[in-house]
């Protein structure tokens, strides 16, 4: 038996809204490195939700969610593998303390103090106590078992002092993306271990930033380049790659990301809505941000909150 963690993020390029980082934990029959999860989850897993409507559509969040579709079809996968491990959350602020583990102030921000959102929060074709069934039977047919999904929810304040301790923020998505691995990773474990996260920023050498969470623990580079960056600690691989979503335990890792973070900014729009009703809601993003911003500004200030509390400086 070997682990496989898969680490991915959402929230990195807005201006508005968290930042979310979650790991993914794999319990794999065999050597990590040759587990095949589209093949062993084929029977409930697919990648595209065109071949079967009836299994759980898994793929960097990019390929289940937009606009058009709602959060209907991301939700389905994020709550249907939740709930064949035994999470039945039932709103946005129990499921944020069952991924975090409390360690985010759910109030540290108006728009989410004493706010909640019920889950599910659309309607949905199928029943997830089905999906649920379907997805425990596969994993016991193939010896695969998801031990531990873990998030962090990075809040303005936050984000805006970690990208300044950290001068760049490239380098603060790391530390704060290896500062989670942690929560789910020992370096000195006996148990065979392959780490698979995205690159950040187009950065290849991560040895360096390593050593800060790993306590002397001795790093051995295995390959630094544009196609991926490998480590050697102990037992355990890591791998730096480009479209790592492209392994099933990150790209579930993405969706559990994008997921936390729409729900997120649904509390954040209807909070400014409440105080602007006209306002147009916004996801933060570039193309919207500085028109967000422009509008919200002045209620902003009569409300006592800091640029600090709602607008990331990168």
């Amino acid at each position: 038996m070997g682990l496989v963690i898969g680490m991915d993020e959402a929230g990195y390029g807005p201006n508005l809204g968290p930042l979310v980082v979650t790991a993914t934990v794999w319990e794999v029959p065999g050597r990590p490195d040759e587990a095949d999860f589209w093949k062993l989850l084929r029977t409930v897993v697919v990648r595209d939700p065109k071949s079967s409507h009836k299994k759980l559509h898994i793929n960097d969040s990019k390929a289940v969610y937009n606009s058009a579709r709602g959060i209907g079809p991301l939700e389905r996968s994020v709550l249907g593998v939740l709930r064949g491990v035994g999470h039945h959350p039932g709103g946005w602020r129990e499921l944020s303390v069952l991924l975090t583990g409390g360690q985010v102030d759910l109030d540290g921000e108006p728009w989410f103090t004493g706010r909640d959102l019920p889950l599910p929060s659309t309607r949905h074709d199928l029943c997830f106590d089905e999906l649920a069934n379907r997805w425990r039977e596969c994993c016991t047919k193939s010896g695969v078992r998801l031990r531990a999904v873990v998030s962090d929810v990075v809040l303005t304040r936050r984000f805006n002092s970690a990208v300044r301790d950290a001068g760049s923020k490239g380098v603060a998505l790391s530390r704060i993306t290896l500062e989670l691995l942690r929560r789910v990773w020992d370096p000195n474990g006996d148990e065979p271990t392959l780490v698979i996260g995205d690159k950040h920023g187009g950065r290849n050498r991560y040895d360096l930033l390593l050593q800060e969470v790993l306590d002397g623990v001795m790093i051995f580079r295995r390959q630094e380049g544009r196609e991926s960056s490998r480590y050697r600690v102990n037992r355990t691989e890591l791998r730096f790659e480009p479209r790592a979503e492209a392994h099933l335990p990150v790209a579930f890792a993405s969706l559990v990301c994008k997921y936390l973070r729409q729900l997120s900014m649904s509390l954040f729009n209807a909070y400014w809505r409440e105080h602007l009703p006209e306002l147009k809601p916004t996801q933060g993003y570039s193309t919207d941000c500085l028109r967000f911003r422009d509008e919200i500004t002045a209620t902003a200030e009569r409300l006592g909150l800091a640029a600090d509390d709602w607008w990331r400086e990168r």
